[in-house]
């Protein structure tokens, strides 16, 4: 079995994350992982996969941006003939005792989502050309970049395979918001890509450049563009001038608060700041997470830490 990459991190989102795949990894239980593309969706679904009883078995991946448009519904699930005979394996049948990884699954055909839900609650595959049901068991890990219960609430996607989907969910942040993880990223992607050589390294000074850009690509340009350097570079160190033009010229922020001379205190501003959002959002807490910028995951661990929790 090939090992993964680790999920790295230390910040207070990522670190829960390592804890929570060995504990849902051993159940059932369909998962739901949200973030922008680049933040390792299906790095995070392999890992379940390999941590899971199932790591024996194959992790179909279904990208269902990349369905064919013609007989996607035989892709799926297959054929039969009228006596229920399979004629064509689809993609879900292949699947039996591994896991399904239905990737940006919220380009899922709208036709074709009750046959998905039916598959996600019963294990059930309808193959075209026969009434006959074939039952398999595989458990079902799906990833989105987009803005599901928006897409809900404007009928594009259905409410039932959405809860059905994010029994667990996983909100994974751009790297933008987990800025304090940008070195160690950077030591382990150097090393993954050093082959025979040494590893690159970069000054500090680069480093810190990497701190203030907002990485579009998330955790895959930053590996991108290690991959880039150790091998054009390899074993040297790495300077600013050694960066793309778009990392090297990055417009300082400007503030959007000045801090008074008094000072402020910072922790119950924030706790205010969570209070208004949850009220704002009638207590819904994705949304209140919306509200302040933030993911679900980090206004729980906030919500936790001033005992607004129940």
């Amino acid at each position: 079995m090939t090992s993964l990459p680790a999920l790295i991190g230390h910040t207070p989102e990522m670190m829960h994350i390592q804890r929570l795949l060995p504990m849902i990894a051993t159940s059932d239980a369909s998962v739901l992982i949200s973030g922008e593309t680049g933040t390792g969706k299906e790095l995070v679904a392999r890992t379940l996969h390999q941590l899971s009883r199932r790591r024996e078995t194959t992790m179909v991946v279904l990208n269902c941006a990349a369905l064919p448009t013609q007989d996607v519904e035989v892709d799926l699930f297959g054929r039969a003939n009228t006596s229920g005979q399979i004629l064509e394996t689809g993609r879900l049948l292949a699947a039996d005792n591994g896991t399904v990884f239905l990737d940006e699954v919220d380009a899922l055909p709208l036709a074709l989502q009750a046959k998905v839900l039916r598959f996600l609650e019963a294990g059930e595959c309808q193959l075209p050309g026969s009434h006959k049901l074939h039952i398999i068991n595989a458990r079902v890990i799906a990833a989105t970049s987009a803005d599901l219960p928006d897409l809900v609430k404007n009928g594009q996607f259905r409410a039932d395979l959405y809860y059905r989907l994010q029994v667990v969910p996983i909100e994974l942040l751009p790297l933008r918001e987990r800025r304090d993880d940008i070195s160690l990223l950077v030591q382990a992607f150097c090393r993954q890509f050093a082959g025979n050589n040494s590893p690159v390294r970069f000054e500090k000074s680069v480093l810190q450049q990497l701190q203030h850009y907002a990485f579009p690509g998330n955790v895959r340009e930053l590996a991108n563009l290690c991959q880039r350097l150790s091998l054009i570079q390899p074993g040297s160190v790495i300077k600013l001038v050694d960066l793309p033009s778009e990392m090297q010229d990055i417009s300082p922020e400007t503030p959007t608060f000045t801090l008074p001379d008094s000072g402020i205190d910072l922790a119950a501003l924030e706790l205010d700041m969570i209070e208004q959002a949850l009220a704002k959002a009638a207590g819904n807490r994705s949304k209140a997470a919306r509200l302040l910028g933030i993911s679900r995951d980090t206004l729980l661990y906030r919500m936790q830490k001033y005992g607004l929790t129940e």
